[in-house]
């Protein structure tokens, strides 16, 4: 399925909006007292979730991409990424601020004893360079190899997301929606392995 550059555009521009709407009816909930018994919990949550939906959106692009024959949708992958990041940022800040009252010495107390939080806090870290090298500009400056190298981090990422995730829920024996995530997750790092592997069967089938 191929598409015109100004179909791709309002595509993205689509995406965009739909992308911030868990955002906007986040804030609509705050303003609506609709966050329950517990608004910091709903909130942690909800940010979370919303990471892990989006590191699963951007992992899913290159598979769509090639078992639909859409090479337009890897345009929107960047885009993704930094929605990724966003929600993330506001899952770091909901945790520093409401939990901790912007106290950094008491945020590493708690990020050190708990192995979920440590877990989760470099998944976040990690996301920083990725989020600060999207644009172009630092795409030419690092080289396309270095780039792409540096953005396979992603892969990690997401593992360590649902690792964070498993670990949180484990303390209440719900583990239905991490499975959940580490199949998705799982799926499509395996595929990507898969491909890499028969290319290179078929490289070296190729050079017999």
């Amino acid at each position: 399925m191929q598409l015109t550059n100004k179909q791709v555009s309002r595509f993205k521009m689509a995406l965009f909006v739909v992308a911030l709407l868990p955002f906007i009816r986040l804030v609509s909930f705050v303003f609506l007292d609709k966050l329950g018994a517990n608004p910091v919990e709903f909130i942690t949550r909800n940010t979370g979730d919303w990471t892990l939906y989006f590191l699963c959106f951007t992992l899913a692009v290159t598979p769509l991409r090639k078992l639909l024959h859409m090479p337009w949708l890897l345009r929107c992958r960047r885009m993704l990424g930094l929605y990724a990041f966003f929600y993330a940022f506001l899952h770091f800040m909901t945790f520093l601020w409401f939990d901790h009252f912007f106290d950094v010495q008491e945020m590493w107390k708690d990020v050190l004893k708990r192995p979920f939080i440590t877990v989760g806090f470099i998944a976040f870290v990690l996301l920083i360079p990725l989020a600060a090298t999207s644009t172009n500009g630092m795409i030419k400056r690092l080289g396309g190899k270095r780039w792409q190298l540096l953005h396979k981090l992603i892969y990690v990422i997401a593992l360590l997301g649902v690792l964070h995730y498993f670990w949180m829920k484990s303390g209440k024996h719900d583990f239905s929606q991490p499975v959940v995530f580490a199949v998705i997750v799982g799926s499509l790092l395996l595929l990507r392995v898969w491909w890499r592997w028969s290319g290179r069967n078929s490289v070296v089938a190729n050079g017999n």
